[in-house]
């Protein structure tokens, strides 16, 4: 009788970025902790912090390996993390977010189950600190589209179809394989915003297939004062994000795929601009990256910048009229 050989078990690195985060990183660290699979190493990345962090997590957390380095933002924090790690997958979360306690459970089996995939992601949930809010009916959303992409499977065949419908999950639920990081160049330090998007549409190009899972498993803290990856730092680098990626893309033969990708990136931020009363800094990203969006969409935003102050001051109702119409 032949005997059926099992494949050995993966082992994951928990890489936790983390500056001036003495308010959140025991919550953080106890999410890991608690988990109903152990990580197999977890190591916190201390990025120059100027408050207790490194101290807390010296103290408190002994089984935790600490790096302390200069601060030099969340990409190279990552990055520290992802060269010190002895094991073959990468699991992220920041030092400002926790995760539910199945995520490793289900992430790790599901890639034990999927022994062809690079990397896997899910679903999480939004927490609005500031308005002691969570969004679970943005999450109930996701979990329906995922399902249908899915298509009664645990992975998507396309990233890029993935992060177009808004089932991209985020950094938090985010494992990875050591070897695909490597090899995809590591998080760009150059990049102080969109890093981390930055990091998955290039794994994308070389391996889109992802795995996915639909339940939530992790919680996505906003509005956290001094978090090393949600700071809001303007076009700039919103500008040199996109137009790294749209040369990488074509160079990868991946720029169809990725075309609806930059245009919600840049909805999005067209959104968040105007609610910021940022209205002046949508016309420069409209006249570079014109013809991504749809052409009613970019006609709309480009009305709406002629009179920056005007359009302020019909905002609330440009809003009502924008829920019903979706006009951009």
């Amino acid at each position: 009788m032949a005997t059926v050989r099992s494949e050995p078990a993966l082992r994951v690195s928990v890489v936790i970025p983390a500056y001036n985060a003495e308010l959140y990183i025991r919550r953080t660290l106890r999410s890991v902790l608690t988990q109903t699979r152990c990580a197999d190493e977890i190591i916190v990345v201390d990025d120059g912090s100027t408050d207790r962090t490194g101290q807390i997590v010296k103290t408190c957390f002994p089984e935790v390996q600490l790096i302390r380095q200069e601060n030099s933002g969340a990409s190279a924090a990552r990055n520290a993390g992802i060269q010190a790690a002895r094991h073959e997958w990468i699991a992220f979360l920041d030092g400002d977010d926790e995760w539910l306690p199945h995520h490793l459970e289900a992430q790790m089996g599901l890639l034990q189950r999927n022994r062809q995939l690079m990397w896997s992601t899910g679903n999480f949930f939004y927490c609005y600190c500031f308005r002691r809010e969570r969004r679970d009916h943005i999450r109930d959303e996701r979990v329906q589209v995922a399902e249908n992409l899915l298509d009664n499977r645990e992975y998507m065949n396309s990233f890029f179809e993935a992060y177009a419908a808004g089932c991209a999950g985020c950094t938090d639920v985010m494992v990875v394989r050591k070897e695909a990081l490597l090899q995809a160049g590591l998080f760009d330090t150059g990049l102080k915003r969109h890093n981390d998007d930055d990091m998955w549409f290039r794994l994308a190009c070389h391996w889109p297939q992802i795995g996915y899972c639909a339940e939530p498993h992790a919680i996505y803290h906003t509005h956290v004062p001094e978090s090393i990856t949600k700071s809001f730092d303007g076009p700039q680098s919103l500008s040199a994000f996109l137009s790294r990626l749209l040369e990488y893309t074509g160079r990868t033969g991946r720029s169809t795929e990725f075309a609806p990708c930059a245009a919600r990136i840049l909805q999005y931020w067209f959104n968040k601009y105007l609610h910021n009363e940022s209205i002046r800094q949508i016309r420069p990203l409209l006249n570079k990256f014109s013809g991504l969006l749809p052409e009613g969409t970019e006609s709309t935003l480009r009305l709406f910048t002629i009179n920056p102050e005007l359009t302020r001051e019909l905002l609330p109702l440009l809003k009502i009229v924008n829920r019903r119409f979706r006009l951009w």
